[in-house]
């Protein structure tokens, strides 16, 4: 489908961000299609929620992020809410999310408009909580301290129960993660942690973490948690730093929810989605994380290798127990006819079996 709006996202502290932003305006101009910036870094005013972003924006049907994960995740945010594909350009360092380097955004721009891009969909999660979040007044200034304005608490859905002990549906869709840490540096917070609806142990920890698939190689795998095939639907439970012997991750079907719920021992603890801290829950309070029945839907170029990232970003060749052994082989070749039984499996393309 050819595109007519196009949202982009700018890291504007990074010059080459600034110059591929410039061709981006050059590639829409030239073909009448509208683009707009959109300031999702604004600090000296309040920061709005993706659903009005993407409505100032005019509802881009394609989203453009200059920058790394961080500013994709901003960019993904507000795509989610149009319905919009997001076009990641690579300028980051570490990341897992953008993949088109910028030599090569007017091309993927162009393949986008005429429909031979790649559009890869990633599970992502949505939550209900005992009640809206909300930070305290006096809170904000001290927890963003450093970091310009916050975006706003999640509204409440118009699908919300409240009242019937099914608590309230936000209007929350998180790419990575939803993080629950403590507040105070001296105090752990305590939660109960359920999983399908069943208790599964009371902790105390520095935070915990709610990953998707994608998000498994963020703060979830900093904190000792697996790597998951973003390809896959999953929920991953990672207690950070917890003050017991049972420090493991948890990974859940798609379908089964996780609850944390703030023990009545327990301090506050700040609510993060996708790193944005959204609200403070008092002892108990609780929320409830979910597979959300939006997808954000990446534009690639290709197949994607995401194992062969995985190598690269963390170095997995660089360890001194093999470099005797030189560069292994690919395990298999998909350069020939593919056998019967491995015709429905994911494989790499010939180029990126190495």
């Amino acid at each position: 489908m050819p595109v007519h709006r196009v949202g982009l996202v700018v890291h504007q502290g990074r010059s080459a961000a600034r110059d591929v932003a410039r061709a981006v305006h050059a590639w829409c101009d030239a073909r009448d299609i509208r683009c707009t910036e959109i300031d999702v870094w604004a600090k000296d005013q309040r920061r709005r929620g993706g659903r009005a972003e993407a409505e100032a924006a005019g509802n881009p049907d394609l989203v453009v992020t200059l920058g790394g994960d961080g500013t994709f995740l901003r960019g993904a945010r507000i795509a989610v809410r149009s319905g919009a594909n997001v076009l990641g350009v690579d300028l980051g360092k570490v990341g897992f999310l953008t993949e088109v380097p910028a030599a090569d955004v007017t091309r993927a721009l162009q393949a986008v408009h005429d429909g031979q891009a790649t559009v890869e969909e990633r599970m992502t999660l949505t939550m209900r909580a005992s009640r809206a979040l909300e930070i305290p007044e006096g809170m904000e200034a001290l927890l963003q301290y450093g970091r310009g304005a916050g975006l706003p608490p999640p509204q409440v859905r118009a699908e919300t129960t409240e009242g019937d002990g099914w608590g309230v549906a936000l209007d929350v869709t998180a790419l990575n993660d939803v993080v629950l840490e403590k507040l105070a540096r001296d105090r752990q917070v305590s939660v109960g942690v359920y999983l399908a609806g069943q208790r599964l142990a009371s902790y105390s920890a520095d935070a915990f973490a709610v990953a998707t698939p994608t998000g498994s190689t963020a703060y979830s795998f900093a904190a000792g948690g697996p790597v998951l095939s973003p390809h896959m639907d999953a929920v991953v439970f990672t207690p950070i730093a917890p003050h017991m012997t049972f420090n493991r991750s948890v990974v859940a079907a798609p379908d089964e929810p996780v609850a944390l719920r703030v023990l009545p021992h327990s301090g506050q603890a700040a609510v993060s989605i996708d790193g944005q801290l959204r609200g403070v829950l008092d002892p108990g309070d609780w929320i409830g994380v979910f597979r959300a029945p939006q997808r954000v839907c990446l534009i690639r170029l290709g197949p994607t290798d995401f194992y062969g990232r995985l190598r690269d970003r963390f170095r997995l060749t660089d360890a001194p127990a093999t470099a005797a052994d030189g560069e292994p082989a690919p395990f298999f070749r998909p350069d020939s006819p593919i056998p019967p039984d491995l015709s429905d499996l994911r494989l790499p393309p010939p180029s990126a079996a190495r």
